[in-house]
């Protein structure tokens, strides 16, 4: 415990003095009292207790002031709380094969349901941002704290295809990078050393990404050498596969289909493509756990399987959004001064009371 303001405590320096007055004036009443034997040969006929009872509004007395000078010191104690400045990354994938209706109506509509209402279950200081990714990755919505912005973005996603997860996770790191300076962005070349500290005693950054996707990786940056990145920030990927081994017909809504996705640079793929899809689509959409696996396990995170909308919105209500701890002075003179009004409330109290039945 350390204390902002230490030379109050010299006023402890009147509690001696303060004693020394008590025991002058204690002195003074048995002088007085010899003069009047009968009134002294009452009081040693009186309980034993009847005696330190007689001390005892006094000792609370010092207690209590006490405590009020230690609260004038400003004491603070070290305690380990939550980072505050928590930042999360949903990487969404957004790829064609998210229409697939093996989780009813579609994956897409269930992952977004659950995106919705992991965002609106969060405290109001956490910032999140939207990444987006199918056939490349674009950063929708930079960390924000406007949960509306977030829920409006979440709810316009579109569908392309190609599904590009190394092309996310760099993207993810660039938003953190943008509001965390102790960070750098994906394209920077860090110097890191060799570490085989393991991954459970390794510092982290406040900040987490969340990575869902239903498929492998088919473009784009290794997610292997992606997450290497991430790792080497000190930043958790969170992965989550979604879907079953059996994605049935895609089919998507208008909405989802789209035009175009991310201003028009996916360009169009609306048409004919309500039905089943083909055989050389379908090998595209089998969720690569080995991968995804290895991207948690190398950042620190952890991975999960979501085959239905209960199991996928468990699995974000439940992720461990606060992982990183930091020791925080907290000052605590309040608890003093409340212990101490305490003790000289009870010293007055029992003064009062004791002196009116000697």
């Amino acid at each position: 415990m350390d204390l902002l303001w230490p030379w109050f405590l010299l006023l402890l320096l009147l509690i001696p003095l303060i004693i020394a007055v008590y025991i002058g004036l204690l002195r003074r009443r048995n002088r007085y009292a010899v003069r009047y034997p009968s009134l002294s040969l009452v009081r040693e006929a009186l309980p034993k207790w009847s005696r330190w009872r007689r001390h005892l509004p006094f000792a609370l007395f010092l207690l209590g002031l006490t405590s009020l000078i230690a609260a004038l010191a400003r004491p603070v104690a070290a305690v380990e709380v939550p980072l505050s400045r928590t930042t999360i990354i949903l990487a969404l994938d957004t790829s064609r094969s998210m229409c697939a209706t093996d989780v009813f109506p579609n994956r897409l509509t269930v992952a977004q349901d659950a995106a919705l209402a992991f965002i609106e279950d969060q405290p109001p200081g956490t910032q999140i941002g939207i990444v987006a990714f199918a056939g490349f990755a674009e950063i929708v919505v930079s960390p924000t704290r406007d949960k509306e912005q977030l829920q409006e973005a979440i709810r316009s996603f579109t569908t392309s295809l190609g599904t590009t997860i190394g092309s996310a996770t760099l993207k993810s790191i660039d938003a953190i990078a943008a509001i965390n300076p102790a960070v750098a962005p994906s394209d920077y070349i860090l110097e890191v050393e060799a570490d085989e500290t393991p991954a459970t005693e390794k510092i982290y950054q406040p900040d987490i990404i969340v990575l869902l996707t239903d498929g492998a990786n088919s473009q784009g940056p290794n997610p292997l050498d992606a997450a290497k990145q991430a790792a080497d920030r000190g930043i958790r990927v969170y992965t989550i596969g979604f879907g079953t081994s059996d994605p049935g017909q895609m089919i998507c809504s208008q909405q989802q289909m789209g035009s175009d996705t991310f201003s028009g640079r996916f360009g169009g793929f609306g048409g004919g493509f309500g039905g089943g899809g083909g055989g050389n689509f379908r090998r595209f959409v089998v969720i690569d756990e080995t991968t995804l696996r290895a991207v948690a396990d190398m950042t620190g995170g952890a991975y999960f399987r979501a085959e239905n909308a209960d199991q996928l919105l468990d699995v974000f209500l439940n992720l461990p959004t606060q992982i990183v701890l930091q020791k925080e002075s907290l000052e605590i003179s309040v608890l003093f001064s409340i212990l101490g009004a305490l003790f000289v409330i009870a010293a007055v109290t029992l003064s009062l009371l004791w002196n009116r039945f000697p």
